[in-house]
């Protein structure tokens, strides 16, 4: 079973879609105990970084999220929740869960594409490079294969951790970690047959993690 947190974020049923369309057993649910037992975790979200800390702090859910990495436990950060896997973000001048080390960025609005200002935030289909530095994750995806995005602000992981790159206005992550231990800026449950495919590729990996 895969446990989806539910820290009071957006984009949690969606998600949980995504997995039943691929009859991958998931659960969303803020109770320890599931979390505790379940092979994979999906820490996924969307709206504020500080009122989503605060949430995670108040139930404790810090603490058990952190506990889980540190025994193995693969995990799958998407959108909010891969940039508060990250040290601190400026959005509400947060401290995030110091899962990975790095910090993240506000898309700068003097930004250009094709000659023309950025639209913040970046909405829409982007491709991703570099997928070969997370096999598990993109295996049978192809490179420069484009997800759906929806955010203003991005993460800059420590350099050992930046795996993907997408382009807008400038270059940044777009998948950050190491093995097991994955996030993505863009949101698979909405990127279409290769999201679903790299949702399948996570479950696959926690299988075989256990």
């Amino acid at each position: 079973m895969i446990a989806i947190v539910d820290y009071e974020a957006g984009n949690l049923t969606s998600v949980k879609r995504g997995l039943d369309y691929l009859d991958i057993p998931c659960r969303i649910t803020a109770d320890a105990e599931t979390i505790r037992q379940a092979r994979g975790i999906i820490f996924p979200g969307v709206g504020a970084a500080g009122q989503a800390m605060r949430t995670l702090r108040r139930t404790g859910l810090d603490d058990l999220l952190r506990e889980r990495v540190q025994r193995g436990v693969p995990l799958l950060g998407i959108c909010l929740g891969s940039q508060i896997l990250l040290q601190s973000t400026p959005e509400n001048d947060t401290r995030g869960l110091e899962l990975i080390p790095g910090h993240c960025r506000r898309f700068a609005p003097d930004l250009t594409e094709a000659g023309l200002p950025i639209n913040i935030p970046h909405m829409g289909w982007n491709a991703v490079y570099g997928t070969d530095k997370a096999p598990f994750l993109f295996s049978g995806i192809g490179e420069g294969t484009e997800f759906y995005f929806v955010h203003a602000y991005y993460p800059v992981p420590a350099e050992p951790y930046w795996l993907t790159s997408t382009d807008y206005g400038t270059r940044f992550c777009s998948v950050l970690g190491r093995e097991g231990l994955w996030a993505v800026q863009f949101h698979p449950e909405k990127s279409g047959r290769p999201g679903l495919a790299l949702l399948n590729n996570f479950h696959d990996y926690c299988r075989k993690a256990h």
